[in-house]
């Protein structure tokens, strides 16, 4: 743990130097978070997160998987479903749970955009016949190893990625980056740490235009690009999560004991590309918290809220003021499946004031968890 401390505290100093190359909000969909459970608690999931889903947030989490293979999918749709985003995770542990291994599919994309380069014939007339579609999307690969160190509380994991972005026929683009998490757990607390890019993610850009498509771009003043690359710096976060359960009466004869869990977590994300409107901002360096709460009864019904994207801004009269963005969740298991459900805004990024609207994000996601024994036996008794 304090070797991955003292290569973060290395990656912010190499930042300051690095971060005038790299361009800001490079790929930005993989900041969006999987899971309606991290949703509704505001994306708060360094330290505390055990389930599939911690190939994204935290691969070190992945220890907490305790069957055979854990399943996880969400569904979200932004901006009154113009994008769509889907996720579907793997987790399983090999070699007498000590180590694990996952797997994370993730699109992010925008369908059916209208072509309107070749919408005017060759004598300048209009020809609405002439409009064809395409889809802009955004896709991340993920392979995840985890190891437990069951003697001192110790999880530590890695995730390599790639990363695939097209625009219609027009442009696409491959990328390559690696993830590092650990966690530690010590009595109710753990305690995560994330480094999200540490290798620096270079996307590399391709582009392709017929010739008549180029000529309009020339007509209407549009640059023809011809190769880019596109530079991910890395993003660092550390987490501090409490978690705990109290009974809740006393069992009568031949019951479980009931109980209310609780589960706290505040995160820091600090990232390395300049200044970004956050609770703290500098240059390279911005800091944005995130704080996210869980209460739920014997495990099968879960309330869920949190606060993040702290910013500033200022009013139609020039006065400076804040704006936080809450988010809600519940969810409920039913034998080894999860159902959560969270309520999110995604438009603006903030809720300003009570008197701005915001445009809401309704975020359903499913887990979950197979035992393979379970099934042997069952088709054997069948």
């Amino acid at each position: 743990m304090f070797k991955l401390l003292l290569l973060a505290i290395t990656l912010l100093v190499t930042a300051t130097y690095s971060s005038v190359f790299a361009q800001k909000y490079s790929n930005e969909f993989l900041s969006i978070g999987v899971g309606a459970r991290a949703q509704g608690m505001a994306g708060a999931q360094l330290a505390g997160v055990q389930d599939a889903t911690a190939g994204f947030w935290n691969p070190a989490g992945l220890t907490g998987v305790d069957t055979d293979l854990q399943i996880a999918a969400m569904h979200n749709e932004w901006f009154a479903s113009i994008g769509r985003y889907d996720y579907v995770g793997l987790a399983a542990p090999i070699l007498n749970k000590s180590h694990y291994l996952g797997f994370t599919f993730i699109r992010f994309g925008v369908d059916n955009i209208p072509n309107t380069l070749s919408l005017y014939n060759q004598d300048g007339t209009v020809d609405y016949n002439n409009i064809t579609v395409f889809n802009a999307a955004d896709y991340a690969f993920m392979l995840h190893y985890a190891k437990r160190f069951e003697k001192i509380g110790l999880s530590v994991g890695v995730t390599p990625k790639v990363v695939h972005r097209t625009i219609g026929p027009f442009a696409t683009s491959w990328g390559f980056g690696i993830d590092i998490g650990a966690q530690y757990k010590l009595g109710d607390w753990q305690f995560g740490l994330m480094l999200k890019d540490i290798s620096t993610t270079f996307n590399a850009w391709s582009f392709s235009f017929n010739d008549e498509e180029k000529r309009v771009l020339g007509l209407t003043g549009n640059e023809i690009p011809i190769q880019s690359m596109e530079i991910t710096r890395p993003t660092i976060g550390f987490g501090v999560a409490y978690k705990k359960d109290f009974k809740v009466g006393t069992p009568k004869e031949g019951k479980k004991q009931k109980y209310i869990g609780l589960a706290a977590e505040i995160d820091f994300n600090m990232t390395t590309d300049g200044r970004r409107n956050t609770l703290i901002s500098a240059n390279p360096i911005s800091f944005d918290p995130v704080v996210g709460l869980e209460l739920h009864y014997n495990n099968l019904i879960f309330l869920r809220g949190g606060i993040n994207n702290i910013q500033q801004f200022k009013d139609i009269n020039n006065d400076e003021k804040w704006a936080v963005q809450p988010n809600f969740g519940v969810g409920f298991r039913i034998y080894k499946f999860y159902v959560d459900y969270a309520l999110g805004v995604n438009a603006g990024g903030a809720i300003l004031d009570n008197k701005q609207g915001a445009i809401l994000s309704h975020i359903v996601s499913v887990k979950i968890d197979i035992d393979f024994k379970y099934i042997k036996n069952a088709l054997k008794d069948e």
